[in-house]
């Protein structure tokens, strides 16, 4: 399975920008998509994640601001980013979960950078 993200760029404080990720390969059945972000000098962290049912998680500094979407027959995942702040500065890495047989598989992109310029 591999994973194509894009979206990224820079916006000044207070704008939005919508990352999309795609996944393509051999897919059966990916259970949880998701976005995570890391920072300079950060670990990563999870901003949001949805499943293949809709049910949605959010990291508490990004409630109210973000929505996440997903279109399972495209198996795209969708981060809304509205009210953007300096804070969310970082590099998005997209994520796929996928059980097969019993057994997780984990994905990842390669990341797209967002930049908020105060």
């Amino acid at each position: 399975v591999q994973l194509a993200e894009s979206g990224g760029g820079l916006v000044q404080t207070g704008g939005s920008l919508r990352l999309s990720c795609a996944a393509s390969g051999s897919i059966l059945s990916i259970n949880v998509m998701g976005w995570y972000r890391q920072a300079p000098g950060k670990q990563r962290e999870l901003v949001a994640t949805i499943t293949e049912g809709g049910s949605t998680n959010f990291a508490d500094s990004v409630k109210e601001r973000f929505t996440i979407s997903r279109d399972n027959a495209k198996n795209t995942v969708y981060l809304q980013m509205n009210s953007l702040k300096p804070e969310d500065t970082a590099d998005y890495y997209c994520n796929a979960d996928e059980l097969v047989r019993g057994v997780w598989y984990e994905y990842w992109g390669q990341g797209t950078q967002v930049t908020v310029s105060s």
